[in-house]
């Protein structure tokens, strides 16, 4: 049976359901949870994001598979300082979990606390923090099966490979050389138990050995400094890495500039270079300001901090987890060319 919301006076299952959600939502939840009518699912969502979240629980409800959704307003205030128990007390008991909120400034570590329960108890685990409208429209509606192709192909490339170098005709040329002790991970939008991830999905990512060079950000910054600036596209920030570390960021949007350096100068570990990845999603056509979308867009991004290290086996940590996104890159795995001017030049 379908477990309802409860006393919560926000029930989802009442909202009015938005039409144009629903090839998202059950992309989301057929496609690439692939949850079945006899699995627990675990919903989290906020009140900016509950009638994104309501559209998912309709298709629990039509597949009849038992759920409990949460509105975190309605348990603790905002900021969270840590991940409310009741929560923690569901993920202990769900095989499916969906994270559909909006990002607020110093939560990550909530977050944190939410993805230990799930790689520990190997939850098939939907991340979709910062969804709204324009994603459930664009990205939510891609074809995974065809973007999880792609990315088999490119993840079998770069595991055997000893460098990675990205260049764009905005200045970016850097350089990744990886460490084969550190695993790459597929997040294809086809979730499985061995490794969450975002959705929409469509990347690849590892840690890298190290990364050297010139990035220039004309995408989107991650974290709540995405809501806060959106595309760069018109004042981008150039960044310059040297042995894995953050050397340098110039932008004339001096807000930006300080607010990026501060973040990613906030402990030991915030200016290291903790995820060197590949967008995958080529249904994608170009960068739209926001980070849960533009990290999958076909091209480099790089993040700075938490290098994820209980999935690539990297030693290190972090508190902190900041992605930069670029635009229209020329990528080269060794010596093959396998992107030009933001295209890719394999096969689906």
């Amino acid at each position: 049976m379908t477990i309802p919301v409860g006393s919560s006076p926000k029930q989802l299952n009442k909202i009015a359901l938005d039409p144009e959600f629903a090839p998202g939502a059950r992309n989301a939840v057929s496609v690439c949870l692939r949850v079945q009518p006899d699995e627990r699912v675990c919903v989290i969502t906020d009140e900016v994001t509950a009638d994104i979240a309501a559209a998912i629980v309709h298709e629990l409800e039509t597949l009849g598979a038992p759920y409990r959704a949460w509105v975190l307003e309605e348990l603790a205030e905002r900021p969270l300082t840590g991940l409310p128990q009741e929560i923690v007390d569901d993920l202990e008991t769900s095989q499916v979990s969906i994270l559909a909120v909006q990002a607020q400034r110093n939560e990550l570590k909530s977050r944190m606390k939410m993805t230990e329960v799930v790689n520990r108890r190997k939850i098939r685990h939907a991340h979709m923090v910062n969804i709204n409208r324009q994603i459930m429209l664009e990205g939510m509606r891609a074809d995974f099966l065809k973007v999880d192709r792609l990315s088999q192909k490119v993840v079998e490339m770069v595991r055997k490979a000893s460098k990675i170098r990205a260049t764009t005709a905005a200045g970016t040329d850097l350089t990744a050389d990886l460490n084969p002790d550190y695993r790459w991970l597929k997040t294809s939008g086809i979730i499985t138990p061995e490794t969450w991830g975002n959705l929409p999905g469509g990347e690849i990512f590892t840690t890298p050995g190290e990364v050297n060079g010139t990035f220039v950000i004309d995408g989107v910054v991650g974290d709540y400094l995405c809501a806060k600036f959106g595309s760069l596209r018109e004042s981008p920030l150039t960044i310059h890495m040297k042995g894995n570390r953050l050397t340098e960021a110039h932008s004339e949007n001096r807000e930006l500039e300080d607010d990026f350096w501060r973040y990613t100068h906030s402990e030991e570990n915030s200016d290291r270079v903790g995820e060197f990845a590949i967008g995958t999603n080529i249904d994608l056509k170009d960068v739209i300001g926001q980070i849960l979308q533009d990290e999958k867009y076909p091209g480099v991004h790089i993040a700075f901090g938490n290098p994820y290290g209980a999935h690539t086996g990297a030693e290190w940590d972090s508190a902190t987890h900041i992605d930069v996104v670029g635009r229209k890159f020329n990528i080269w795995v060794d010596d093959e060319q396998i992107m030009r001017e933001g295209k890719f030049l394999l096969e689906a």
